[in-house]
C-alpha cells in the first residue's frame, strides 16, 4: 500500500502550517519542493524561478519532486508531502500547453489514493518573498489541481477550515477511516 500522503491545494492555505503540526506529532514529513527550489536559487542568485523563468523553475520542481518520491518510497511509515509531482505537472501543463497531466496518468499512481487539499482561505493568505502572486492566481492554481487529482484516480478530500490543530486530527482520523474501510 502506498503509504505517501500528499497535502496539495491553494498557495496560502495552511499546507506548510498543516505540515509543521503534522511533523510536531512525529509524523514524516517532506516540505514543499518548489519553497527548496526558491531558497536554493534566490541563494545562488540564480535564475530559476517562478518570476523569472516560470519553466526552469517547474523543470526543477519535477526533478526534486521524483526525487522526493525515490527517496520516500523506501519507508514503510505514512509520510506527508508538502505538494509533490502532481502539482508541478499541473503548473507546466499550464504555462506550457503541453499535456503533461495525460502522460502522467500513464505511469503508476506515486502517493496514497486519497489527496488531501486545503482550500482558498482569504483570512490567512499573505504574500511574501518567495510567495509573489496574489490570492487570485492562487485560486486559479486550487482549481486546476481540484481537476487534476481526480483526472489521475486520487480521491479528494478538502481539508476543513479550522485550527491547525483541528485540521491536523482531521488527516490523520480521515486515514484512520480510510484504513478501518479497506482493511474490514
Amino acid at each position: 500500500m502506498n503509504r505517501l500522503i500528499v497535502i496539495s491545494g491553494c498557495s496560502g492555505g495552511g499546507k506548510s502550517t498543516l505540515l509543521t503540526e503534522l511533523g510536531r506529532r512525529r509524523c514524516p514529513v517532506v516540505e514543499e519542493p518548489g519553497r527548496r527550489i526558491v531558497a536554493e536559487q534566490m541563494r545562488s542568485r540564480g535564475g530559476a524561478l517562478p518570476w523569472i523563468d516560470m519553466t526552469a523553475f517547474l523543470h526543477r520542481v519535477i526533478a526534486l519532486a521524483r526525487s522526493d518520491l525515490k527517496a520516500a518510497s523506501q519507508s514503510n511509515e505514512w509520510i506527508f508531502l508538502d505538494r509533490g509531482l502532481v502539482d508541478a505537472m499541473a503548473a507546466l501543463q499550464h504555462v506550457t500547453g503541453e499535456p503533461l497531466l495525460k502522460a502522467l496518468a500513464g505511469e503508476a499512481q506515486h502517493y496514497h489514493q486519497l489527496a488531501f487539499l486545503v482550500p482558498p482561505w482569504p483570512e490567512i493568505y499573505v504574500q511574501d518573498s518567495e510567495r509573489r502572486h496574489d490570492l487570485a492566481d492562487a485560486t486559479a492554481e486550487y482549481l486546476r489541481l481540484l481537476e487534476a487529482y481526480p483526472a489521475l484516480g486520487y480521491d479528494v478530500c478538502i481539508v476543513p477550515k479550522a485550527t491547525v490543530v483541528e485540521r491536523a486530527d482531521f488527516v490523520l482520523g480521515t486515514l484512520r477511516a480510510r484504513m478501518r474501510t479497506l482493511f474490514a
